[in-house]
């Protein structure tokens, strides 16, 4: 008797569409204390093949993810009152200037190196809104304005360069990268504060412990239509 490939298909898929899903909680939970990181959500979709001219009894149907979203909601704002710590409340995105390209991030923990640029945790220069870096004077005592004007001892020295964009992809140091154009963002600078990850640990447990019994189900599964195939097999032979 023919093996029906089809079941086979759907439950391994959905096996491993699981594990893959346990990987983004995993992810979620291990940055939950990461100073800016958004939690990433999957978007499943089902894939249909056609098979034989589209004869509707021979279609492979199976789970599979479209998309990973990044959650842009508001973290909690801790206060530190380290003057070079900057956070934002609203929409929009540090700009930063790595090796590569220009990349995005909510950590505001700031720092100046040792020729008194303006740098974030990785050592990576903040742009101001001219696409240039920010020099400031280490004995100068600094500020910022609401709408991300910093001010060294009054006087005006560079405006940080704030980026908003609906859709985001991760790239790993709590740093994404904008898809599409960007949009006007509303904001509100705070000098002193850092941002939490939106993070929400019960939820992702509890959605770990979900995920978990959809793998276990999908694996048990198989190993009933793996019997059922055999018996089938030795009732076919004799």
């Amino acid at each position: 008797m023919a093996l029906n490939f089809q079941p086979i298909y759907i439950l391994a898929s959905g096996g491993s569409r699981a594990m893959e899903q346990l990987d983004t909680i995993n992810n979620n939970i291990a940055n939950v204390n990461t100073t800016g990181f958004k939690k990433l959500l999957i978007k499943e979709m089902s894939q249909r093949i056609d098979k034989n001219g589209g004869d509707s009894n021979h279609l492979f149907v199976f789970p599979r993810f479209e998309d990973s979203l990044v959650v842009n909601e508001q973290g909690a704002l801790k206060r530190s009152d380290n003057p070079l710590d900057f956070a934002i409340k609203g929409d929009g995105f540090f700009a930063i200037k790595t090796k590569n390209k220009e990349v995005l991030t909510r950590n505001g923990h700031f720092f100046l190196n040792d020729k008194g640029v303006l740098v974030d945790s990785m050592g990576n220069e903040v742009l101001d809104e001219q696409n240039s870096k920010i020099t400031l004077d280490y004995k100068k005592d600094i500020s910022i304005s609401k709408d991300g004007v910093i001010f060294q001892d009054g006087e005006r020295v560079a405006k940080l360069k704030i980026i908003s964009n609906d859709k985001l992809k991760p790239l790993g140091d709590s740093y994404y990268q904008p898809v599409g154009n960007p949009k006007e963002a509303n904001f509100e600078l705070l000098q002193g504060y850092l941002e939490n990850s939106n993070v929400n640990i019960v939820k992702e447990l509890s959605k770990m412990i979900t995920t978990q019994r959809r793998f276990d189900i999908y694996a048990n599964l198989m190993k009933s239509l793996d019997t059922i195939e055999q018996k089938t097999n030795e009732i076919g032979k004799a």
